[in-house]
């Protein structure tokens, strides 16, 4: 399985936001909701090899972290609204939620109370990659991804405000791996879309 954590600096973590203003309304929600589908969709199917942690830290009551396995996804669509509903609904699951406490949601989702610390504490992930533009290229890494892909690889990235200076440092006192997708900063869904889209070629050795 490929782990992949987004920090959604803004995203609500109230269910109180409308599907029609995911940018304005949700704490731009929206970029999540992108990430979602550039994790999972394909042209005919679904990623059933990728699990995806929302870290939501916005107004409402934070943090929480919505989780979508692959292996277990119903009705995700390509578009942002459908997938905003999904995660409204996470939300509205989660309210009163206390620390540690778990709800399932819709098939394949479910939401907690937490943020990064909790989520790499509880996970067992092995090695932790931080996904930063100013770091070893990724095409550069074919032979250490493979080992890494034997293991339980978590990959980290932030939203359109980045990572925090605290949450790198956090990152730095794990030793996580820093990796370039490339010379410029992208989007964090196009990221997702280039992250999966090199492990593909190592997987099926597609030169």
């Amino acid at each position: 399985m490929k782990h992949i954590a987004v920090i959604g600096n803004r995203a609500v973590t109230s269910p109180d936001f409308s599907l029609n203003d995911l940018p304005g309304s949700a704490g731009r929600i929206d970029i999540l909701c992108r990430c979602v589908n550039s994790a999972f969709l394909l042209s005919h199917g679904i990623r059933k090899d990728v699990i995806l942690y929302l870290i939501l830290r916005g107004a409402g009551d934070p943090p929480k972290i919505i989780t979508l396995d692959g292996r277990y996804l119903k009705h995700l669509n390509p578009d942002e609204r459908s997938t905003g509903a999904l995660l409204k609904i996470a939300l509205k699951k989660g309210l009163g939620l206390k620390d540690g406490e778990m709800q399932r949601s819709t098939p394949g989702i479910t939401v907690r109370r937490g943020d990064l610390r909790d989520l790499i504490k509880d996970g067992n992930f092995d090695p932790v990659i931080y996904l930063h533009e100013a770091s070893g290229d990724i095409r550069k890494m074919r032979e250490a991804i493979k080992e890494w892909l034997e293991k339980t690889p978590l990959f980290v990235l932030g939203d359109h405000i980045g990572v925090s200076r605290e949450d790198e440092e956090f990152l730095d006192e794990l030793d996580a791996i820093r990796v370039s997708l490339g010379p410029r900063s992208l989007h964090a869904d196009h990221c997702i879309t280039i992250l999966l889209n090199e492990i593909d070629r190592i997987e099926l050795d597609y030169a």
